[in-house]
């Protein structure tokens, strides 16, 4: 039997494929702006500040702190409903921008916690840095 769609990753295009490869290797891109020196995330051709095209990836250092977050109890998409319950976040990263994600391990979600990412499955999510006990191996996080 062929499994459905996923509704958890966006469809990489040609512009976006840079991010989601470097996802896959383990590392965090963002894009900066060579006009403004802003940093954002998503990815996007464009500064969404300044509108100067002029932007690059870079490197993210993995660090962040939560701004919100809402445990989900129910969501029949999947891979999401045997996930449940899952922490949806909103993080600041330490270079500027904010990012949706997802809060994993079992740390009790705080405003403004230390974050540091991880990988799922190519994508990255957010645990607590400082002393969160490893993530169950329900989560499948590395």
């Amino acid at each position: 039997m062929t499994p459905g769609p996923r509704h958890d990753v966006p469809e990489a295009d040609a512009f976006t494929r840079t991010y989601w490869e470097a996802a896959a290797g383990g590392r965090l891109l963002i894009r900066r702006c060579g006009a403004c020196a802003r940093a954002h995330h998503y990815p996007r051709e464009f500064c969404p500040h300044c509108w100067s095209e002029d932007v690059a990836w870079e490197d993210a250092s993995g660090l962040a702190t939560l701004y919100t977050w809402s445990v989900v109890h129910r969501n029949d998409l999947p891979p999401f409903g045997e996930r449940t319950p899952y922490v949806a976040a909103v993080v600041d990263l330490a270079e500027g921008p904010r990012m949706s994600t997802e809060l994993v391990g079992d740390a009790e979600p705080r405003m403004g916690m230390a974050l540091t990412v991880a990988f799922r499955d190519g994508v990255p999510v957010f645990r607590a840095a400082d002393g969160d006990p490893p993530p169950s191996a329900r989560t499948g996080v590395q």
